[in-house]
């Protein structure tokens, strides 16, 4: 016999999760929530990536930071223990065991399922494992939030030299001591300067012109130096043509389109993600497999009569970010629970964080892209480090500020920073930006001294208040 729930969720990562608790958590109707998950909850950010990821950055951003300081740089000079960071890292997933995500599942009153879970007809999910298979249905909808997975290009010889992901990226149990990276956005620089950091000798190789493309140019100028400073070997407007590891293991050569040869211990491959819709059962409710579910701004997926199917986070394909997924799925759990709600900030005011050193921030557009949306410009832009408060972090720390503002409205729509902990200026960004904050509103938001936010004050004189 099938299982009844009111809400069947597929995926438990951040977005399965948060879709799930904010579901279970209505009361008026109370409802009943299953979520299943054939991995770990908590999903590819609590294991593989965001979490672990950071976990292997913040001991060299520390030591970065202290080498910048007078009287403690002589004290920090030596290498970093690449064991005890490892060790950190594992702390941090828990030692890849969920156990206290399931606590906390079970204690907000959602049954957790074991196994891999396809659709099989509306409103119906089938979930294959531990040797059996159970029929669950959903009275009222049934959520998508199975994330996304590693884009792995066509390039003879790669699959078969089976590369690091970001997983092999984040997870590994060893230093190698030659790295060689494909890929010039987020996960590839930071993960190339945290291996850098703890002893590899790495070698990124960027198809494009210049790394980080999708930001500001300064960006990818200053992160490039950064790389290049602490030891790592760039290349830009350069492709992996052929890829040789025999047996899948020991040393990987890689040749590249400049007819260079490249000789390294691991090879990790970071060049995109796609949604992971694969084996979800699309086909049974008339979507194609292998393609994001397009959604509406209520999160309910198109094509599917009477609004029961809804997506979350990488599987929609709107947004690509932890943080914007669990956005949309506390919409989404909240509309399924009857609330009139809608996606806009996943497509307006977006923020990220590069932990990267140098540290990169942004959210909504840049100058390139307010321009192509045809809006009348005004652009600030300030040197970080002429900021008292970025001069008493350390000695010659640097960095940019810089503001998109539509002039016809008088907002900001854009945000980048650059430079030591700037993630943490960047909510302040986030309000102005989704809140469409006047800039003479502004003005009287006064920064207190002598702090790295004191930047805008001197963003906000920079253009003319």
């Amino acid at each position: 016999m099938p299982e009844a729930f009111d809400v069947v969720v597929i995926g438990g990562g951040p977005a399965g999760e948060n879709v799930a608790a904010r579901a279970a958590a209505a009361k008026d109707p109370r409802l009943s929530v299953a979520l299943v998950e054939r991995e770990l909850l908590g999903g590819e950010c609590s294991y593989w990536a965001c979490i672990p990821s950071k976990a292997l950055l913040r001991p060299t951003e520390a030591q970065w930071l202290a080498r910048h300081t007078p009287g403690l740089r002589e004290a920090v000079m030596g290498p970093l223990d690449a064991r005890e960071v490892l060790k950190r890292r594992d702390d941090m997933v828990q030692g890849y065991k969920d156990d206290s995500q399931v606590a906390w599942a079970e204690g907000a009153n959602i049954h957790v399922v074991r196994g891999h879970g396809r659709l099989s007809g509306p409103r119906t999910v089938r979930v294959e494992g531990n040797g059996r298979t159970r029929e669950l249905t959903a009275r009222k909808a049934v959520v998508l939030a199975t994330g996304s997975h590693p884009r792995l290009p066509d390039i003879p010889g790669l699959k078969e030299a089976r590369p690091w992901d970001n997983r092999g990226g984040t997870a590994a149990k060893e230093v190698p001591q030659r790295l060689v990276v494909l890929g010039g956005g987020v996960v590839a620089v930071e993960l190339a300067q945290a291996w850098r950091s703890l002893g590899s000798e790495v070698t990124l190789v960027q198809r494009g012109p210049r790394l980080l493309s999708r930001y500001e140019p300064f960006v990818s100028e200053e992160i490039k130096k950064a790389l290049s400073d602490s030891g790592v070997t760039v290349h830009l407007g350069t492709q992996a043509t052929r890829v040789q590891r025999p047996g899948g293991q020991g040393e990987v050569t890689v040749t590249l389109s400049t007819g260079e040869t490249l000789r390294a211990d691991e090879l990790l491959v970071a060049m995109g993600r796609m949604a992971r819709t694969e084996e979800l059962g699309l086909e049974t409710v008339g979507l194609t497999p292998g393609k994001p579910v397009e959604v509406d701004d209520q999160l309910r997926a198109k094509g599917v009569d009477g609004g029961w199917l809804y997506a979350c986070g990488d599987v929609n394909g709107r947004n690509l970010l932890t943080h914007m997924g669990k956005y949309q799925a506390r919409l989404a759990g909240d509309h399924i629970a009857g609330k009139d709600v809608r996606a806009w900030a996943d497509s307006k005011a977006t923020p990220q964080v590069i932990f990267t050193h140098p540290q990169v921030a942004s959210v909504g557009l840049t100058e390139a892209q307010a321009r192509a949306q045809g809006l009348r410009l005004r652009v600030v832009q300030y040197a970080l480090g002429d900021v008292a408060g970025t001069a008493l972090l350390g000695q010659q720390l640097g960095g940019t500020a810089k503001l998109v503002v539509d002039e016809s409205r008088r907002v900001i729509v854009g945000a980048t920073f650059t430079g030591p902990e700037v993630g943490e200026l960047l909510h302040a960004a986030t309000i102005a930006v989704a809140g469409e904050v006047p800039l003479d509103t502004l003005w009287h938001a006064v920064p207190s001294f002598p702090t790295v936010s004191e930047v805008w004050l001197r963003l906000l004189e920079a253009y003319g208040l």
